[in-house]
């Protein structure tokens, strides 16, 4: 095959890729944020302790991440039917995707959240702050550089579920290399693909490490912080004295 005719071939599939995974990632962040967070707040402790509630939430989350992803497009073709009238293409593909992806998500921000300190919880809490401005001033925006890597490596998994998803109809670069290196033994374009996913994941994780570590230079914050950090200090000090 030559560069002519596998040019337009490499094109569609790169557009198709980033289309499931673009779509994918909006949709596992919208899930997944709430979902960790929510693991952070109902646990032992949480602001919204209900233990009951974070076993419940944590065995689903822990029983949709241990399925194999190649499992989970099988078992969720009639939920993706009904969504997206079709269970092939690039838009049903976006489906258990995304599905796959919000409990895997949702375990990486618990465990960005888990890491703030605890300090300026209590220091909202001090000022009369209620549970969602604990979530909406420190929770967040303190976790951020956290949750900007755990976006990366959201990013960066789904790239390889889509192209398991391409062994199943759903195009992009997975379904390049399986039918036209694999089946149709054209190995050079096989291994342009594999240099094409390398070099896009490479540049996604430069991207994503080089936004957390802006983030963590400038303290990860969003304006309010400082002030938490000063008062939590204040504090202590009045304390010690």
């Amino acid at each position: 095959m030559t560069w002519s005719e596998m040019q337009p071939l490499l094109e569609q599939a790169c557009w198709d890729t980033l289309y499931m995974v673009g779509w994918s990632t909006l949709i596992a962040v919208a899930g997944g944020l709430p979902l960790g967070i929510l693991l952070v707040l109902t646990d032992r402790g949480g602001l919204l302790q209900n233990l009951v509630a974070n076993r419940v939430i944590g065995q689903v989350v822990n029983i949709a991440r241990s399925m194999p992803f190649i499992i989970l497009i099988v078992a969720l073709m009639g939920f993706t039917r009904t969504i997206t009238g079709t269970t092939i293409g690039r838009e049903a593909a976006i489906v258990p995707l995304a599905v796959g992806a919000i409990p895997f998500f949702a375990r990486l921000v618990e465990t960005a959240v888990r890491e703030v300190d605890g300090g300026l919880v209590e220091a909202v809490q001090a000022m009369g702050g209620n549970t969602w401005t604990v979530v909406r001033k420190v929770l967040v925006p303190e976790a951020l550089p956290s949750l900007i890597s755990s976006t990366t490596t959201t990013v960066v998994a789904l790239i390889g579920y889509s192209a398991m998803a391409g062994t199943v109809g759903a195009g992009g670069l997975g379904d390049i290399a399986i039918r036209y290196g694999y089946q149709r033994f054209e190995t050079e374009l096989m291994w342009i693909t594999v240099a094409i996913l390398a070099v896009v994941i490479s540049l996604i994780q430069f991207a994503g490490d080089f936004a957390a570590r802006s983030l963590h230079r400038r303290g990860g914050n969003s304006g309010a912080s400082p002030k938490l950090r000063l008062l939590k200090a204040s504090t202590a000090t009045s304390k010690t004295v």
